[in-house]
């Protein structure tokens, strides 16, 4: 009798919690209350549009596109974190607007307004920001250069985005991980307590076969190396226990070229860094675009 017990819980932990868990990972819908629902680029009296595209793998994608004021000197786009929407990165577009960007915010797939069944916590998702570089550059004919702007979830899309296509001249990556096996075992054993082996390499399975994605191909180690030596900036929040500055350390290590730098503002919020330090967070990004050099057609 004790060992069938053993047996049904053995079952239930190893197997089915890592499926339920997987599953509203992937599947579930929930929206992160933020400070800005509600609220649009007029609500900053910035002009803007609604604006329809596709992934580049075909999914339908919902955004606001705020044309600069006067001659752009390059084109942003912004990428939300995980159970969050556009919204998110409205402050960003805002401060960035005043300094001469167009800006294009959107839902990711299975998100606010877009469309899409399934989140792959950044790997699919990158297909949704090079569908987003292709729509600015093609449909709005956005200037140049062109940077992506991530947080979190969205950080990660945007360097998986910017190791596959040259259109992307420099990242700016708040609080992304190191690559989807490390921050999937790094969360259990914070939450849960548990050791990597065995639960956690079965959550990575189960979300990758869920998102339809290899889970070796999702590192984001492997992406600073195809992206440099174009300029990436990375930024932690001092006492983030999700995405500890570390990571963004070790990614800065590897990454070759002039442009790289890297910002650890003070704070404990996941991905609040810009609402924490909002200071050294705007000078670092201003200095950071501005080494890019004046936008062009």
């Amino acid at each position: 009798m004790l060992t069938i017990l053993g047996v049904l819980l053995a079952i239930f932990f190893l197997g089915v919690v890592p499926w339920f868990f997987t599953n509203i990972l992937t599947r579930g819908r929930y929206h992160y209350p933020d400070p800005n629902d509600g609220k649009t680029p007029t609500s900053y009296g910035l002009n803007f549009r609604w604006v329809e595209f596709p992934s580049t793998d075909g999914i339908p994608l919902r955004g606001w596109y705020i044309p600069a004021p006067g001659a752009a000197r390059g084109t942003i786009i912004y990428c939300h974190g995980l159970n969050r929407t556009r919204v998110e990165m409205l402050p960003m577009a805002v401060f960035a607007h005043a300094l001469g960007y167009d800006g294009l915010l959107f839902d990711f797939r299975h998100a606010g307004q877009s469309g899409g069944g399934v989140t792959t916590l950044g790997y699919q998702e990158r297909f949704d920001v090079l569908g987003a570089v292709r729509f600015a550059l093609a449909e709005e004919k956005a200037a140049r250069p062109v940077v992506v702007w991530g947080v979190s979830m969205g950080a990660a899309a945007a360097l998986m985005a910017a190791a596959d296509s040259q259109e992307i001249a420099g990242v700016i990556s708040d609080s992304t991980f190191l690559s989807f096996a490390d921050t999937a075992k790094h969360h259990l054993k914070l939450f849960l307590h548990l050791p990597a082996f065995p639960i956690a390499y079965e959550v990575i399975y189960w979300c990758a076969w869920r998102g339809g994605f290899p889970a070796s191909d999702f590192d984001l180690e492997k992406a600073v190396d195809r992206i440099s030596p174009r300029p990436i900036l990375f930024i932690a929040v001092e006492d983030d226990r999700r995405m500890p500055p570390s990571i963004a350390k070790a990614l800065h290590a590897r990454t070759t070229g002039q442009g790289k730098r890297i910002l650890i503002v003070p704070g404990q919020r996941h991905g609040e860094g810009f609402n924490q330090a909002r200071e050294p967070y705007e000078k670092a990004v201003k200095e950071f675009l501005e080494s890019l050099g004046p936008g062009r057609p």
